[in-house]
């Protein structure tokens, strides 16, 4: 009986697999030819969310002004260009620069009362990033029209907005301009008959301390070291 039933599902299986490999066949490849380039372009869409990963200064305790200081989640928006160089059939080399508009916040509970009446401030530190990413894709093969991928590569990061040497910085957290670090993600290629349609998510973090503390600063003396985190979402359209 338990052969019976092994055979039957062996059976079974045999026929989808040779049904679903008939549909595959079925299917007309789009860009057919694209694999066999060596190199293409494309653009980038993208959202990030984006925060600090901090370390409180261990004379933090000794300051009576700020209780708590906490990091939290913000979005913001991501501009790109890519060029892509094919290196084998698994392995694909990609420097993509990015504009990143993003928005990092950190909460503050004060000991006393600011002019407002309040002892819970949130304070916002904008920034306008020009990123440099190198990456090495490397990918499956292709079934029909589709396509996953993983990523891993290197960053080095311009924040265009730095306010690291603002005069007036007392309400400021002072961050510096350079930043570097690794990125991973992962993602897919939709193949359509004149553009390949690829949604990606990666993490890509910073290595370096970017905070010029000040110590004369109530916002920003409470802080050691200052990181960036960040996850973005991003669509590339490549041809």
């Amino acid at each position: 009986m338990i052969r019976t039933v092994f055979i039957l599902l062996l059976t079974s299986g045999l026929f989808q697999s040779t049904t679903l490999h008939a549909q595959v066949d079925r299917v007309e490849m789009n860009l057919f030819d694209h694999d066999s380039k060596p190199y293409y372009f494309g653009i980038t869409l993208g959202a990030n969310l984006a925060r600090f990963h901090t370390s409180l200064h261990p004379r933090f305790l000794q300051y009576d002004s700020v209780m708590v200081a906490e990091p939290l989640n913000s979005g913001g928006l991501t501009l790109g260009l890519s060029a892509t160089a094919r290196l084998s059939d698994r392995f694909q080399l990609r420097f993509n620069p990015q504009l990143m508009f993003i928005e990092r916040n950190i909460f503050y509970k004060l000991k006393q009362p600011d002019i407002n009446g309040s002892t819970d401030i949130k304070k916002t530190v904008e920034s306008v990033i020009m990123s440099f990413p190198i990456q090495v894709k490397f990918q499956s093969d292709r079934i029909g029209n589709f396509r996953v991928y993983t990523l891993a590569g290197f960053k080095g990061d311009i924040d265009m907005a730095s306010n690291a040497r603002a005069k007036r910085a007392e309400e400021l957290v002072k961050i510096e301009k350079h930043d570097f670090g690794p990125e991973f993600g992962i993602g897919f290629n939709f193949f359509f008959e004149s553009f390949i349609f690829s949604p990606e998510i990666k993490i890509s973090n910073g290595l370096r301390n970017i905070h010029a503390r000040d110590e004369n600063l109530k916002f920003s003396n409470v802080f050691d070291r200052i990181q960036s985190r960040m996850i973005v979402f991003s669509i590339h359209l490549e041809g």
